[in-house]
Protein backbone atom coordinates (compact mmCIF):
# COMPACT_ATOMS: atom_id res chain seq x y z
CA UNK A 1 0.00 0.00 0.00
CA UNK A 2 1.28 3.55 -0.94
CA UNK A 3 0.05 5.57 2.23
CA UNK A 4 0.84 9.86 1.89
CA UNK A 5 0.09 12.44 4.35
CA UNK A 6 -2.60 15.44 3.52
CA UNK A 7 -2.68 18.44 4.99
CA UNK A 8 -4.70 21.14 4.63
CA UNK A 9 -4.62 24.36 6.25
CA UNK A 10 -6.23 28.28 6.05
CA UNK A 11 -8.64 30.05 7.24
CA UNK A 12 -11.88 28.25 7.88
CA UNK A 13 -14.70 27.87 5.60
CA UNK A 14 -17.75 26.06 4.26
CA UNK A 15 -17.36 22.79 2.66
CA UNK A 16 -13.26 22.36 3.12
CA UNK A 17 -13.57 18.50 3.98
CA UNK A 18 -16.07 18.16 1.24
CA UNK A 19 -13.54 19.59 -1.96
CA UNK A 20 -10.71 17.86 -0.46
CA UNK A 21 -12.53 14.48 0.09
CA UNK A 22 -14.47 15.28 -3.06
CA UNK A 23 -11.53 15.31 -4.98
CA UNK A 24 -10.31 11.99 -3.45
CA UNK A 25 -12.72 10.34 -4.27
CA UNK A 26 -12.57 11.36 -8.36
CA UNK A 27 -9.45 10.53 -8.13
CA UNK A 28 -10.27 6.84 -6.35
CA UNK A 29 -7.87 8.03 -3.33
CA UNK A 30 -9.15 6.50 -0.27
CA UNK A 31 -8.92 8.11 3.03
CA UNK A 32 -7.67 5.88 5.99
CA UNK A 33 -7.65 8.25 8.79
CA UNK A 34 -8.20 11.74 9.02
CA UNK A 35 -8.27 14.63 11.76
CA UNK A 36 -9.22 18.12 12.06
CA UNK A 37 -9.90 21.09 14.41
CA UNK A 38 -10.16 25.02 13.99
CA UNK A 39 -8.24 27.62 16.17
CA UNK A 40 -9.22 31.02 16.52
CA UNK A 41 -10.71 30.68 12.91
CA UNK A 42 -7.81 28.41 11.22
CA UNK A 43 -8.69 25.07 9.96
CA UNK A 44 -6.75 22.18 9.94
CA UNK A 45 -7.05 18.77 8.67
CA UNK A 46 -4.26 15.85 8.47
CA UNK A 47 -5.21 13.03 6.40
CA UNK A 48 -3.55 9.49 5.70
CA UNK A 49 -4.37 8.51 2.32
CA UNK A 50 -4.14 4.95 0.38
CA UNK A 51 -2.75 6.48 -2.96
CA UNK A 52 -2.78 2.97 -4.84
CA UNK A 53 -6.37 3.15 -6.42
CA UNK A 54 -5.46 6.51 -7.81
CA UNK A 55 -2.80 4.66 -11.08
CA UNK A 56 -1.55 8.25 -11.72
CA UNK A 57 2.13 9.56 -10.68
CA UNK A 58 2.17 11.58 -7.03
CA UNK A 59 3.23 14.77 -9.14
CA UNK A 60 -0.14 14.77 -10.86
CA UNK A 61 -1.99 14.05 -7.92
CA UNK A 62 -0.55 16.87 -6.61
CA UNK A 63 -1.43 19.11 -9.22
CA UNK A 64 -4.93 17.87 -9.12
CA UNK A 65 -5.39 19.99 -5.87
CA UNK A 66 -4.48 23.25 -7.39
CA UNK A 67 -7.75 24.46 -8.23
CA UNK A 68 -9.13 23.81 -4.63
CA UNK A 69 -6.20 25.53 -3.24
CA UNK A 70 -6.85 28.89 -5.29
CA UNK A 71 -10.59 28.30 -4.57
CA UNK A 72 -10.57 27.95 -1.14
CA UNK A 73 -6.82 30.00 -0.64
CA UNK A 74 -5.74 27.07 1.43
CA UNK A 75 -2.46 25.29 1.67
CA UNK A 76 -2.76 21.79 0.89
CA UNK A 77 0.80 19.87 1.18
CA UNK A 78 0.74 16.05 -0.10
CA UNK A 79 4.07 14.15 0.71
CA UNK A 80 4.44 10.25 1.08
CA UNK A 81 4.29 8.83 3.88
CA UNK A 82 7.47 6.82 3.63
CA UNK A 83 9.15 9.66 3.32
CA UNK A 84 7.47 11.45 5.79
CA UNK A 85 8.12 8.64 8.34
CA UNK A 86 11.95 8.62 7.72
CA UNK A 87 12.05 12.56 8.58
CA UNK A 88 10.75 11.83 11.80
CA UNK A 89 12.27 8.73 13.17
CA UNK A 90 14.99 9.09 15.77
Amino acid sequence: MTKALISVTGLDATGIIACVATKLSEMNINILDITQTILDGYFTMMMVVDLDGAQRPFAEIDEAFDPIRAQLRMTIHLQRMDIFDAMHRI
